[in-house]
Formats: C-alpha cells, structure tokens, sequence
C-alpha cells in the first residue's frame, strides 16, 4: 500500500509538471520549462521510494502496470478538473482495456 500511495503522489507531481503549463499559454516557454522542473524533483523524491519500496514485494514489470493505472487515473481527474477537458467513452474503453492489462501482468501464469 506505500508503494501505491507513494506512486499516486508521484503522478499528481508529474502530471502537473508535464501538463499544468497548458492553462498558461502565455507564459514564456523557458519559465515554465524551470517550474516545471522543480515540479518535478518533488515527483521523483516520490517515485524513486515507491519504486525501491515496491520492488521488494513486486516484479519490475507489475511495478510499471501499477504506475500506468495511476497515471492513467491521476491524469483523468486533473484533466477534468484542472483543464476542463471532457472524458469521452472511447478514453474510459481504454482506461478499461489497461485495467485488463493488470490482470494479465498479475496473473500467475
């Protein structure tokens, strides 16, 4: 659970850092390129704990499906939220076919 709970406050650093910049257009590119940045050193001083915690319990692979699911989550909601950007049913669909896809990962085959 630490790993899951580092790795979401992970994302919501990342996404942020990746995509906040959108809502200021204006903004010179390389200031937003510096915030985003320092953005994101607080995301890895939660990714890269999450990942060494993590990888004690899980495979490398499961570790990655675990953070996609996250982003994939995170990102949806500042989408909505933040930029005001609708959520379709084809993004859902796919949302839907990456949660199988964590099925298949976990799966002891």
């Amino acid at each position: 659970m630490t790993t899951i709970l580092l790795l979401t406050i992970s994302n919501i650093f990342m996404t942020f850092a990746w995509y906040g910049h959108l809502k200021y257009r204006n903004e010179p590119l390389l200031k937003v390129i510096a915030i985003s940045w320092g953005i994101a050193f607080f995301e890895y001083c939660f990714q890269v704990p999450a990942n060494r915690i993590g990888s004690y319990e899980f495979s490398v692979a499961q570790l990655k499906v675990i953070q996609e699911i996250i982003t994939l989550s995170v990102f949806s909601g500042f989408s909505v939220w933040y930029l005001k950007q609708p959520l379709r049913w084809n993004y859902i669909a796919g949302f839907a076919l990456m949660v199988l896809a964590v099925g298949v990962v976990f799966k002891k085959w």
